[in-house]
C-alpha cells in the first residue's frame, strides 16, 4: 500500500513537473510582455512642422483599440504607448529612452521619419529592442547585417529611385533631369537610386542638382536654378511641405516639365491640395496601396473593411486620406507579426517573425502584391506601380514593378 501511495505521489509530482515544464516551454516573455499584455512604444509628430503625419499614429491607436475589443492578440491586449517627438531627433531620443527604460516596452513600432529613426537606431540595436517597421525607406533601415534589430516599412528609397531611373530611360530617354532633394538620408538615397537606374546615362542626363534643409522656409531658388539649367524633367526627392512648394512654384512660372514625385510626398491631402489640384495635374509617382478615393476599388472587400473600421473607430479621421490608409496597413502588419509570435513574445522572436513573412496580403495592398521578408532581406514593400495625378485623384498605370536588386 505504501508502495502504491509512493508511486502515486511520484507519478503526480512528475506529471506536475512535466506540465510546468511544458507551460514554460510554450510561453516565453521578454520585458513588455505578459500573459495579458503586449506593451509597444512609438513616437509620433503630433505637433511641429510635420504634424501632417500625426494621423498615422491616431489611426494605429484606433486599430489597436479595435484589436483589443476583439479580444487582443492570442488573448493579450495591446498597450500602445505614444509620445510626441514633434519630428525633432533630440526629442525622439529622449522619448525612445523613456519608452525602453521607464515604460519597458517589448518593442518600438513605426517611429516616423528618417532623421528620427537614425537618431535612435544604434541605441535600440545596442539594447536589442526591435525597431519595427520604421516609417522610413532609407537603406540603412533594411540592413540586417549591420542593424539586425531594425526593419523599415516604407519602400526602400534607393530601390524606388532605381525604378524611376528605369522608367525614365524607357519612357523619356531624351530627358534633361533636374533634381531637388532633401539634404539627408531620404534625399540622398533617392538620388543615388535614380543614378543607379540610369546607369551610365546618368552623367549626361542629369543637368542640375539642388538640395535643401528641412528648416528652409522655401525652395523657390532651387526650383529656378533647376529650370535655368534647361531641365525638362523635374525629379522631386522631398517631403510634403517642400513638394507642395515646388509644385506651386513650377505652376506659377508656367514651366511644364515632366514631374516625378517620390511616394512620401504623394498624399493628396498633405501635398497636392496645399499645392493646388490643378497645379498638381500630371505629376507622376508610385503606389503600393489602394487609394480610397479611386473608384476602381468601389466594392473591394479590403477597402470596405478599412472604411468600416474608420467609421467605427476613427470617425473624426478623413477616410480618404492616404496617411490614414498607411496607418491602417502598418498596424495590420504588426498584428500579423505578433500573431505569428504565438506565446514566444521575446524580442528575438519578434524580429524572427518579422523576417519570416510569407505571401502576406494586406487589406489595402494592390492586387497581386504580397509581402515576403527573409533573414537577409528586411525589405517589406518591394513591389510598386506607377501612377499619375489627373487633377482630382491618382490613376494607376503600367504593370506591377518588382525590384529584386540589392537594397542600396
Amino acid at each position: 500500500m505504501k508502495n502504491g501511495i509512493f508511486h502515486l505521489i511520484t507519478g503526480t509530482a512528475l506529471a506536475v513537473a512535466l506540465s510546468a515544464s511544458s507551460a514554460y516551454a510554450q510561453k516565453k516573455y521578454d520585458t513588455g510582455a505578459t500573459d495579458t499584455e503586449i506593451k509597444i512604444g512609438q513616437t509620433v509628430p503630433f505637433s511641429g512642422a510635420y504634424s501632417v503625419y500625426a494621423n498615422i499614429g491616431k489611426t494605429q491607436a484606433a486599430y489597436m483599440k479595435m484589436i483589443n475589443d476583439q479580444g487582443g492578440i492570442n488573448g493579450r491586449k495591446v498597450n500602445l504607448i505614444q509620445y510626441d517627438d514633434a519630428y525633432s531627433p533630440p526629442k525622439t531620443v529622449e522619448q525612445i529612452r523613456k519608452l525602453v527604460e521607464s515604460d519597458e516596452v517589448l518593442l518600438t513600432f513605426q517611429v516616423i521619419g528618417t532623421a528620427a529613426n537614425a537618431a535612435v537606431q544604434k541605441y535600440l540595436n545596442s539594447k536589442k529592442v526591435p525597431q519595427l517597421f520604421a516609417a522610413t525607406g532609407a537603406s540603412k533601415f533594411t540592413d540586417p547585417k549591420n542593424f539586425p534589430w531594425t526593419m523599415g516599412y516604407n519602400p526602400n528609397y534607393f530601390v524606388e529611385g532605381r525604378i524611376y531611373g528605369t522608367y525614365i530611360l524607357k519612357e523619356h530617354p531624351d530627358a534633361k533631369i533636374g533634381i531637388l532633394y532633401q539634404n539627408d538620408d531620404l534625399g540622398k538615397d533617392y538620388v543615388n537610386g535614380l543614378k543607379a537606374g540610369l546607369g551610365d546615362k546618368a552623367a549626361k542626363m542629369i543637368v542640375a542638382e539642388a538640395s535643401y534643409e528641412v528648416s528652409d522656409p522655401t525652395i523657390d531658388s532651387q526650383v529656378l536654378k533647376i529650370k535655368d539649367a534647361g531641365a525638362t524633367l523635374f525629379y522631386s526627392a522631398t517631403t510634403p511641405k517642400q513638394a507642395a512648394q515646388a509644385i506651386r512654384k513650377i505652376h506659377e512660372i508656367a514651366w511644364k516639365p515632366i514631374h516625378i514625385l517620390d511616394i512620401n510626398a504623394s498624399p493628396v491631402s498633405a501635398t497636392l491640395q496645399p499645392a493646388g489640384l490643378e497645379a498638381s495635374k500630371g505629376v507622376i509617382s508610385v503606389q503600393y496601396g489602394k487609394d480610397p478615393a479611386d473608384p476602381t476599388w468601389k466594392g473591394d472587400p479590403g477597402l470596405q473593411k478599412y472604411l468600416d473600421f474608420m467609421a467605427k473607430y476613427f470617425p473624426e479621421g478623413d477616410k480618404m486620406n492616404t496617411v490614414n490608409t498607411y496607418g491602417y496597413s502598418t498596424a495590420q502588419l504588426l498584428v500579423q507579426v505578433l500573431k505569428q509570435c504565438g506565446d514566444d513574445l521575446t524580442r528575438e522572436n519578434v524580429m524572427k517573425q518579422a523576417a519570416s513573412l510569407k505571401d502576406v496580403v494586406l487589406d489595402l495592398g494592390l492586387p497581386g502584391m504580397k509581402i515576403n521578408t527573409g533573414p537577409n532581406d528586411y525589405r517589406v514593400n518591394k513591389q510598386l506601380q506607377m501612377m499619375k495625378f489627373n487633377g482630382e485623384r491618382w490613376e494607376l498605370f503600367g504593370p506591377i514593378l518588382e525590384d529584386a536588386g540589392p537594397a542600396g
